[in-house]
C-alpha cells in the first residue's frame, strides 16, 4: 500500500442532470498525486476544476453526480466508503480550502469555535482543549493576537484574515491531502503571496499533498512541479511546469502562457502587448463535437471538428490531447 499514489483518479466522469438528459461536465479525467506532492490544475472559470475537487472530497450534490471512473484515496475508492465513515475522513485526512471564505465560514459562529470544532469532531478533544488548540492554529497561520481574534466573527475580519482562518481549519488535523480551490481569489498581490507561502510552508511541515486549483498559470507554476491544464471538462495537457512554460504543446496551453505578462529583459525584447484567447468556455450543454477547444483554436482543421483527439502520451514528459500537438 505504501508504494501507491496517495490519490489516483481514473477516467472520472461527472454529469449534470437536466430533466431526463445527462450532460458530461467532466469526462475521462485521470490524475495522480503522490504523498507530499503538489499538483496544479489550471484553466479558465467553467472548465470543471472546482466540481472535480468537490468530487474528490465527496461533496458533489444534485444535479451534479459522479457517473463513472474511480477516485482512489490511499488505494480505496471513496465512492464505496459509507457516508458516516466519509464524514470522519473529510476534514481529517482530506481537507479543502474553498474559493470564497465569506460563504464557506459560518457567519453566526466565532472563527475560533469553527476551528475548535475540527479538533472535537476528529481528534476527540474536549471543547476547552479544542479552544486552546484553535488559538495555536490561528498563530500558526500568522493571525496577530490569536487569543483575541478567536472571538471574532467572519464579518469582522479582512479577506486575507478569513482566508487564513480557512487554512487553519483545513490544516487543523494534519490532513494527508489538501484541495486548495482558488485560495487567493479577490486578494491583493501582497496578501496572495503571503497565503501561498503559508500553504507551502505548512503543507511541507506536515507532509501534506496538495491539489492547487487556479485560473492563474503563473501562480500554479510558482507552487507546483507538475501541472494539469483543464478545458471544458477534459485534461488537455499534463506535464512539468518547466515543460509547459518552455514548450507548451496544446493550443489552449499556448494561449494561457502567451497571456502572461513578461518582466525584465523578456519584456523589453519580447512581445509588446498581452495575448488573449478569443471566445469563452462553452456551457456544458453546448460542448462542440470533436475537440472541445476547436471553435477557439487557430490551428483547428476538419478532423478537429469531427473527431475527439484522445490522449497522446509524451514519453516520460506527460500527455496532451490534440490532433496537432506536434
Amino acid at each position: 500500500m505504501t508504494g501507491l499514489p496517495l490519490l489516483e483518479v481514473k477516467n472520472l466522469q461527472i454529469s449534470l442532470a437536466v430533466g431526463n438528459t445527462l450532460f458530461h461536465a467532466v469526462e475521462n479525467v485521470s490524475l495522480t498525486i503522490g504523498r507530499g506532492e503538489t499538483l496544479g490544475l489550471v484553466g479558465e472559470s467553467g472548465c470543471g476544476k472546482s466540481i472535480t475537487a468537490l468530487a474528490l472530497i465527496g461533496l458533489l450534490r444534485p444535479p451534479l453526480a459522479v457517473t463513472g471512473g474511480e477516485i482512489l484515496f490511499d488505494g480505496r475508492d471513496i465512492r464505496t466508503i459509507p457516508p458516516r465513515e466519509m464524514r470522519k475522513l473529510r476534514g481529517n485526512r482530506i481537507s479543502m480550502i474553498f474559493q470564497e471564505p465569506m460563504t464557506a465560514l459560518n457567519p453566526l459562529s466565532p472563527v475560533g469555535r469553527q476551528i475548535a470544532e475540527m479538533f472535537v469532531l476528529h481528534k476527540g478533544a474536549t471543547w476547552n482543549e479544542a479552544e486552546k488548540l484553535a488559538i495555536e492554529a490561528l498563530a500558526n497561520v500568522r493571525v496577530p493576537a490569536p487569543d483575541r481574534r478567536v472571538k471574532d466573527y467572519p464579518h469582522q475580519m479582512s479577506g486575507g484574515m478569513r482566508q487564513r482562518v480557512m487554512i487553519a481549519i483545513a490544516l487543523a488535523c494534519g490532513p494527508d491531502l489538501l484541495l486548495a480551490d482558488e485560495p487567493t481569489t479577490a486578494l491583493d498581490v501582497t496578501v496572495q503571496a503571503e497565503i501561498l507561502d503559508l500553504i507551502r510552508e505548512l503543507s511541507s511541515a506536515q507532509g501534506t499533498a496538495v491539489l492547487m486549483i487556479s485560473h492563474d498559470l503563473g501562480l500554479i507554476a510558482n507552487m507546483c512541479r507538475r501541472v494539469g491544464v483543464m478545458y471544458a471538462g477534459h485534461i488537455v495537457e499534463e506535464r512539468t511546469a518547466e515543460d509547459i512554460f518552455r514548450s507548451p504543446r496544446h493550443p489552449y496551453t499556448k494561449g494561457l502562457v502567451a497571456s502572461l505578462p513578461l518582466l525584465g529583459a523578456r519584456a523589453r525584447h519580447g512581445r509588446k502587448r498581452l495575448q488573449e484567447i478569443e471566445g469563452v468556455v462553452p456551457p456544458v450543454s453546448a460542448f462542440p463535437s470533436g475537440c472541445r477547444f476547436n471553435p477557439r483554436c487557430h490551428m483547428a482543421s476538419d478532423i478537429c471538428r469531427i473527431e475527439d483527439p484522445g490522449i497522446t502520451l509524451l514519453g516520460q514528459s506527460g500527455l496532451v490531447r490534440c490532433h496537432h500537438h506536434g
